[in-house]
């Protein structure tokens, strides 16, 4: 029979190596920081990688921290330890637009971030309110320019706000086109939309998994696609580059690491989620977000950011937004 003292060392013998077990599985969960708040296309499909890689990865966990345009969250996954545990989504607007329109970023989208894999493209979308369209006799592209050059600055647009995708892409549209449409920003993508819908904007340059719903209800009629080929969920629906030559605009996100995570460790996590974008399981998940997974080894994620932030460059300037 164990006397009093010989339990009570016991117990301590069991958590002296308890201890150590317990810290190894807390450093075993991986955390991915998504720069938005819950419940959106970002966080969603982030929840939908996090279960596919469990089985490689062990346990992965989603931290919402949006604010400042993903700036927050973003910053948070630059300033984390660079161990391989810690993971952020860069989208177009992080990596892309804001280095542009901010006066001063609190990370440096180059030096502060070891690129893991693209994730996914999304295709944007030119949308008109389906009666204003029939009222204006618009049924295209051509259609749209040609009304713009014949009633200047009768046409109006809307977007989430200045600096937004949806007004750089309507900058450059307008840029590229010869027209003019006054620009009437919104506090985001959803009050756009609506703002759409009731015909308070004549048309958007929207995110197809946004507009989608409303397109297919016949509230939202498609004129083009943004990217350079057209898209297989809006088939029919012509690009804008088959108009405007060299128009090619997209949405876009995926995962990094901090900058000085080891490149072993980088490799082992581009496979895991590069496999988990290729299952069949999130494709056809995905597919129900009219989302394209687009895995990438770490060097071709990097060139592309790279191609990004000098291609929005280029629009940030046409548009001439600044946030101080």
């Amino acid at each position: 029979m164990i006397d009093r003292r010989q339990f009570i060392s016991a117990l301590g013998a069991a958590a002296a190596l308890s201890t150590p077990a317990l810290g190894l599985a807390q450093a075993g969960t991986t955390r991915i920081i998504v720069p938005f708040g819950a419940g959106g296309p970002i966080d969603v499909t982030a929840r939908i990688l996090a279960e596919a890689v469990k089985g490689s990865l062990g346990t992965v966990i989603i931290e919402n921290r949006p604010g400042a345009g993903g700036n927050i969250g973003v910053s948070a996954t630059a300033k984390a330890a660079p161990d391989g545990h810690t993971l952020g989504i860069a989208t177009t607007a992080s990596h892309g637009i804001n280095p542009w329109l901010f006066s001063k970023l609190p990370y440096d989208p180059d030096k502060d971030f070891a690129p893991v894999t693209q994730m996914l493209r999304v295709p944007n979308v030119l949308v008109m309110n389906t009666q204003t369209a029939e009222r204006l006799k618009i049924r295209s592209l051509p259609d749209l320019i040609a009304y713009a050059k014949a009633n200047p600055g009768k046409l109006n647009y809307g977007s989430g706000g200045n600096g937004s995708a949806g007004h750089l892409a309507g900058e450059l549209l307008k840029h590229q086109a010869g027209i003019f449409a006054v620009h009437i920003p919104y506090n985001g993508a959803n009050p756009a939309q609506l703002a759409l819908l009731s015909g308070e904007v004549d048309f958007n340059i929207d995110n197809l998994a946004s507009a989608a719903a409303n397109i297919r209800a016949g509230k939202l009629v498609a004129l083009a696609v943004t990217t350079a080929q057209p898209s297989a969920a809006l088939p029919g629906v012509p690009t804008i580059a088959a108009t405007l030559p060299g128009f090619e605009i997209d949405t876009w996100w995926g995962l990094v690491a901090p900058a000085g995570t080891p490149d072993d460790v980088v490799a082992r996590l581009n496979t895991a989620f590069g496999e988990a974008l290729r299952s069949p399981e999130v494709k056809e998940k995905f597919a129900k977000l009219l989302a394209e997974p687009a895995p990438s080894t770490p060097a071709q994620f990097a060139a592309f950011l790279q191609r990004e932030r000098g291609k929005y460059q280029r629009m940030v300037q046409i548009s001439g937004a600044k946030v101080d």
